[in-house]
């Protein structure tokens, strides 16, 4: 991936910020469910994102997934992250510390291609969609949208901080 290729994230405004928070206090209620119900899709839609898990890169099946202790343990710390992110929303300065400290472990320890999260938080984005469809709004999916690409442009700036090449 190009250095130069690294994505802006447009403001987010109070009122987004509230349709963000407003809408995750109702998915973070059922964070666990959720998240194992991102990472699979996740992990179907992508399979090549599981060379990154020992514990599970060799499961095919989404109910041995959904049955994953590792994985379930995983979408908890995902889901855990992201409420950080959603809680300080107002604090830019928690916000990019959540998220560079993501950014790195992720490169430099797991070595993980930033396009991954890209391709993740549309995921993220688009089971939060349809399994809360009545909360979801087109200003939510407008506000959300900024909040994916606030996630991805956080995330990889550590890359970039860290001189990610790959």
């Amino acid at each position: 991936m190009e250095i130069e290729r690294w994505e802006r994230s447009e403001e987010i405004s109070d009122a987004e910020k509230k349709v963000i928070q407003e809408t995750w206090s109702r998915v973070y209620a059922n964070c666990e469910d959720v998240g194992v119900s991102i990472l699979i899709r996740f992990f179907g839609n992508f399979p090549s994102a599981k060379q990154y898990f020992s514990q599970f890169k060799h499961m095919e099946d989404p109910l041995e997934m959904e049955r994953s202790l590792q994985l379930r343990k995983h979408a908890q710390r995902v889901m855990g992250a992201i409420n950080t992110v959603v809680e300080n929303l107002n604090d830019s300065e928690k916000v990019s510390s959540v998220l560079t400290l993501v950014g790195k472990a992720h490169a430099l320890k797991h070595k993980v291609e930033p396009i991954y999260f890209k391709k993740f938080t549309g995921v993220m984005l688009e089971v939060i969609a349809e399994e809360y469809a009545n909360d979801f709004t087109p200003e939510a999916h407008g506000a959300w949208t900024k909040m994916k690409t606030l996630i991805y442009t956080h995330v990889t700036a550590a890359y970039k901080e860290v001189g990610w090449a790959q």
